[in-house]
């Protein structure tokens, strides 16, 4: 096969591949596939016979050498004709399988050809749209306190604007995610996973009308203190891509996951959050919306 790196320019070349795909994970999505890729999640793609299929490349971490499942618009790929695939293509593994794909297929008949291993931290978390609207109940007690916390300092005091991230206020957000970086270390490490989730959410920042990206940035005293940025996944489920607060506030970070919910997701019925990269604090805040389903990500690699 014939990979060329991928740029933003091929969005649109790659977005009708990603039309009623049976993936549940956020990563199969042109947006995401584009925005992570660096670095350690650098992407290439090839399309041949009507297929897409993306590969990740790296050089300094030949053993992370990847393909993910492949996308048609015509058929869903069998344990052995994804084997077949990866052979073909001259990789051993595939990562980002989705856990209920892999359910759909006799589990003797894909240990026979691949090692299936969970990969921890690149699982997704899935919620009803309409209980990070609503908060109700006992389950989301301590949220409704912290927004109620929040709108009796901030905004009953009217030092808050919600607005929608237009071009003329990207640098604005850029500007507060390098803040947001300095605060979490995310350029300590070039190739972990706050570095690259940084140059994707600057990517996606710079390219949003090009990525169909949609956003919110919440002003607090008249600075940008906080951005939310969402993409659609599916005719059901939309994924919230980049969610970034400043933790000295209180109650804004839940004030902003309320407002995504309303404004950007509303006419979705699940919302992807998507993983936590193993950071503990992460995991605990992605469960604390209390989820409905957790997707698990696996790699696959050639027997």
């Amino acid at each position: 096969m014939n990979f060329r790196p991928i740029s933003v320019c091929d969005y649109a070349i790659l977005k009708p591949f990603f039309s009623g795909h049976p993936y549940s994970l956020s990563v199969y999505s042109p947006a995401s596939i584009i925005s992570w890729s660096y670095k350690a999640f650098k992407a290439d793609y090839a399309i041949e016979n009507g297929e897409l299929f993306i590969a990740g490349q790296t050089e300094d971490r030949q053993e992370n050498r990847h393909l993910i499942l492949p996308l048609s618009k015509e058929k869903s790929y069998t344990p052995s004709e994804l084997h077949d695939v990866a052979r073909r293509a001259g990789f051993n593994r595939y990562w980002y399988a989705p856990g209920d794909y892999l359910e759909k297929f006799d589990c003797s008949e894909l240990e026979a050809i691949f090692i299936l291993e969970e990969q921890e931290g690149f699982g997704d978390y899935i919620y009803l749209t309409e209980d990070l609207i609503n908060l109700k109940g006992n389950r989301f007690s301590k949220k409704r306190n912290l927004i109620h916390q929040f709108s009796r300092e901030y905004i009953v005091k009217d030092r808050v604007k919600v607005e929608v991230i237009l071009p003329g206020n990207v640098e604005e957000c850029l500007q507060f995610l390098e803040i947001w970086c300095e605060q979490h270390s995310c350029d300590v490490d070039q190739e972990s996973n706050l570095a690259c989730e940084k140059n994707a959410a600057i990517t996606t920042l710079k390219n949003m009308s090009l990525l169909e990206s949609k956003g919110l940035q919440i002003r607090v005293d008249g600075r940008i203190s906080a951005f939310g940025i969402g993409s659609q996944l599916s005719k059901t489920t939309a994924s919230l891509n980049f969610e970034k607060a400043d933790p000295e506030i209180k109650g804004l970070y839940q004030f902003l996951d309320n407002e995504c919910a309303k404004r950007l997701f509303s006419g979705f019925l699940y919302v992807n959050k998507e993983s936590d990269m193993n950071i503990p604090n992460l995991a605990e805040s992605k469960k604390s919306y209390n989820p409905i389903h957790y997707i698990k990500s696996h790699s696959l690699t050639l027997r």
